[in-house]
């Protein structure tokens, strides 16, 4: 706790992406700021004006009301810009998101955020003129963040800490169209890392990466912190069960996905696996609904169609985060893929946080290891038979009322209050020095 005879400290958050932008990629910083002051900090975001989002939720915010925190916006860069007049723009098809990704890619170097470097440097200057700054924060993706705390730290002289939600030169579905765009985006990469002062990762895969490739960093240098759930967000064990009191007991088991699909997270073997299981066994169908919260593509509303699912599936387009938690508890098994080994989908930690049991299709890596650790079910994420298996089997288990969720001690790890403690643990090490 903060020590009230010395006022609290001061940091410069960095983030593009900030409530009241939705989905997952703003959660992790949103969480951090929110508890900061509790631990003697208080956090100025430097983000943009909000606009041209996939998706818009404004009670994002609402976690940061009466709390000592401080938002500043500049205007916006890139594609978002483009679409300043609009709050929400309608998700493309995935052939053109990967198009327009590509192109993209190829433009500009680390990524269309790049605009925003100037002025989001000139602000954060004319920020710590006012009302000066004991450290700076900055996380990524876009990673041009990082070129502008490597900037502001340059200027300032304050420590500066990188925070890695995903890779940034060997994040899968980076697009490189020559050899120099690989190299340009590693001696931008270099150069960001040699102005910080300490680097968190989510995972470990991330951080041996980054060891591997950057030698002067050493294993000290770099921490990792994982994503995690806010225990705010989620309903209390005893509302849960009046909910539950108050309903009449499901008979078709539902299993949930949050999120959007994209690269290689699709729904499309989940989906085969589910009508395979229904022509196999018919007397199944009606048993099981699939639920999927977040943008569902057409693409996606004609597979369901295709495989004739369409009485056993049921979207919800994207839901204000905490009626999402809500919804997740009232599931009764959560289901996720990931398709490649560097990511750490924000997801998985919310299935945690909602306590039910989760399937997970996903190649070897930390995620297949961290569902199993949560007392999960793991298949390939192309196994359609695994998939139809595992479920059968939950099925089963449905029916006999033998459902569980992972361990007390598993949950309990990825508190965001508790990650929250070890980031400020960080930042003191790093003003003590």
């Amino acid at each position: 706790m903060p020590d009230k005879n010395f006022p609290p400290r001061r940091v410069l958050v960095i983030a593009y992406y900030f409530p009241p932008m939705g989905l997952s990629g703003v959660q992790r910083t949103l969480k951090f700021v929110k508890y900061l002051p509790q631990y003697g900090w208080k956090p100025t975001v430097l983000t943009v004006e909000p606009g041209g989002y996939i998706a818009r939720d404004e009670s994002l915010l609402d976690d940061l009301a009466g709390k000592d925190v401080r938002i500043v916006r500049t205007g916006a860069a890139g594609p978002t810009r483009l679409f300043g007049g609009k709050d929400v723009v309608a998700m493309p098809s995935e052939w053109s998101r990967k198009l327009l990704s590509r192109m993209s890619d190829t433009i500009f170097i680390p990524d269309n955020k790049i605009g925003w470097k100037k002025r989001a440097v000139q602000k954060a200057v004319e920020l710590h003129q006012a009302e000066p700054f004991d450290l700076i924060f900055a996380t990524a993706p876009p990673f041009t963040d990082f070129l502008v705390g490597a900037e502001v730290k340059r200027v300032l002289n304050k420590p500066l800490v990188f925070d890695y939600r995903d890779p940034w030169a060997d994040y899968p579905f980076k697009f490189y169209p020559t050899p120099f765009h690989y190299w340009r985006n590693v001696t931008l990469e270099r150069r960001a890392l040699r102005a910080s002062s300490h680097v968190i990762t989510t995972n470990r895969t991330v951080k041996e990466s980054l060891l591997k490739r950057y030698r002067f960093l050493t294993y000290g240098d770099v921490d990792i912190l994982p994503q995690g759930f806010d225990p705010e967000d989620f309903p209390a064990a005893g509302e849960l069960e009046q909910d539950a009191a108050r309903k009449p007991r499901r008979r078709q088991m539902r299993v949930t996905y949050a999120g959007v699909f994209w690269e290689d997270r699709v729904p499309d073997h989940f989906l085969r696996a589910l009508q395979r299981l229904f022509e196999e066994k018919p007397k199944l169908r009606g048993r099981i609904e699939a639920v999927f919260v977040g943008t569902f593509r057409e693409e996606n509303r004609k597979i369901v169609s295709r495989l004739g699912l369409q009485d056993s599936v049921t979207v919800h387009e994207y839901l204000p985060h905490k009626e999402c938690v809500r919804l997740l508890c009232d599931s009764d098994l959560l289901w996720m893929i990931v398709g490649e080994g560097f990511s750490s989908p924000g997801k998985v930690y919310e299935y945690i946080g909602a306590r039910k049991p989760i399937l997970g299709c996903a190649p070897q890596g930390f995620i297949r290891s961290l569902i199993l650790e949560a007392g999960g079910t793991v298949v390939a994420p192309d196994d359609v038979e695994g998939i139809k298996n595992a479920l059968e089997s939950h099925l089963e288990k449905f029916e006999r009322h033998e459902l569980t969720g992972p361990p007390d001690e598993v949950v309990d790890r990825f508190n965001r209050i508790f990650l929250t403690r070890s980031l400020v643990k960080v930042f003191e090490s790093l003003l003590a020095v």
